[in-house]
């Protein structure tokens, strides 16, 4: 068992370390009076980040925050509208558009069935020469 697990940390610990390479180059620290502001070179969010105790503790941007809030807020309240709306009013069509439909749908089958009548005409009116 303990081979096994040692086997598998053999092959795991580059995996972890190629991966903390690729995340280390993501962000961008730089020094700012007693904090620091990190970019997140992905997504282009700052933060401003602080040590305390010996850990780098980070928190958004004051705008940023305040741009975050707003869109939740927006989208609690496209939410809200929703789930008391009646969805099925929106998605089913009105009457007139269920009569235009069927109209259309009876025009056609009516036309459909005049040629086959005209069809069946025709070959009454020119049976096909006997072969015996």
């Amino acid at each position: 068992m303990k081979a096994l697990v040692l086997t598998l940390g053999v092959f795991l610990l580059p995996l972890a370390a190629s991966a903390a390479e690729t995340d280390a180059g993501r962000f961008q620290l730089e020094k700012s009076g007693d904090h620091f502001v990190r970019l997140d070179r992905q997504t282009g969010a700052m933060s401003i980040c602080q040590d305390k105790d010996g850990a780098l503790v980070c928190r958004m941007a004051a705008d940023e925050r305040a741009a975050y809030e707003d869109e939740l807020d927006r989208l609690a309240k496209r939410v809200t509208a929703l789930e008391q709306g009646n969805v099925a009013q929106r998605v089913l069509p009105s009457d007139a558009e269920v009569e235009r439909s069927i109209s259309i749908m009876e025009r056609m089958m009516k036309s459909f069935m005049g040629m086959v009548k005209e069809f069946q005409a025709e070959e009454n009116t020119n049976p096909l020469p006997q072969k015996t």
